[in-house]
């Protein structure tokens, strides 16, 4: 590739950003139609043994071996682990949750990595930082507040993938330094096809399918493939904090995708609570592109 070739490309960076957000809302919602009559288990395992194989296939006549050569296959391991527990915890939270209210608690992951920083990696984190968070993490209380629309007995699932997720990005990030994104990918597919493999065949495997629930299967796969290859392509295209905010268009996409299937929308006090967090997150984006910045 030419050196012009290889310049960001904010544009770009941020139109791969909204169609993975647009994918992952389709991904979301076609999850939450399927489990309703698929086992779980069932829909895990093709999810990730699609993304396994079509990736493989698509990259293996350019990179060949080279794609597997990592310099940490421990991290690979818990990376990869780390993302199907995420998997895990959303499925199952999809059956108790809207596809609205679900996405706007996955976008309190990265208030959440500011919380983690300056716990656990003892970093520095501004009042202003904090504000954001404490925001965002009032927006979550307005969505599953007691006395409202959704079942506050099952908040711990959507929670605990929030801290899942912020530690999996912990990992990438660290893992960033060192290793190819295309193999972090190939690696993530890989584990959890053959973990999902294993568990689905202890009980979850069925072909007792309709063509109609075969063909949403394989939805599922073309749109967590292309939406993790996307997130790959923004990140490779712009800086972190460029793309950042446009992250939160999954909101709207998961809104419009909730109303559209399941006829739902979301009550006053859950879209305030979703916008609360959206405006906390595009705070905190645009706080790191300053900090960056400056000096």
């Amino acid at each position: 590739m030419s050196s012009t070739a290889r310049q960001p490309l904010p544009l770009a960076g941020i139109a791969y950003a909204v169609l993975a957000m647009a994918c992952f809302a389709v991904l979301d919602t076609t999850n939450k139609f399927l489990i309703a009559s698929v086992p779980l288990l069932m829909v895990l395992w093709f999810r990730y043994a699609f993304q396994a194989v079509a990736s493989t296939a698509v990259m293996w006549p350019r990179h060949g071996m080279t794609l597997f050569q990592t310099h940490n296959i421990r991290l690979q391991m818990l990376r990869g682990l780390l993302l199907l527990m995420c998997s895990v915890l959303g499925f199952t939270s999809l059956r108790y949750m809207p596809v609205a209210e679900f996405t706007a608690f996955v976008m309190l992951t990265p208030l959440v990595v500011t919380a983690l920083a300056r716990f656990v990696m003892k970093e520095q984190v501004s009042w202003l930082r904090w504000l954001f968070v404490s925001g965002g993490l009032v927006g979550a209380l307005l969505i599953v507040r007691p006395g409202g629309s959704l079942d506050t007995s099952h908040a711990w699932l959507p929670l605990s993938l929030v801290v899942s997720n912020a530690v999996f990005q912990i990992l990438t990030s660290h893992m960033a330094k060192t290793e190819s994104p295309v193999t972090m990918h190939l690696y993530t597919g890989w584990v959890g096809a053959i973990i999902a493999s294993v568990l689905v065949l202890w009980g979850a495997w069925t072909t007792d399918l309709t063509q109609f629930e075969w063909e949403l299967m394989v939805l599922v796969g073309c749109a967590g493939t292309l939406g993790h290859y996307l997130l790959i392509l923004a990140f490779s295209r712009a800086p972190a904090a460029s793309v950042s905010p446009f992250l939160y268009s999954g909101i709207a996409f998961a809104t419009f995708a909730g109303w559209l299937v399941f006829a739902h929308v979301p009550d006053l006090w859950a879209r305030m609570g979703m916008l609360l967090i959206a405006l906390c997150g595009i705070g905190a984006a645009v706080l790191s592109h300053h900090e960056h910045r400056t000096p």
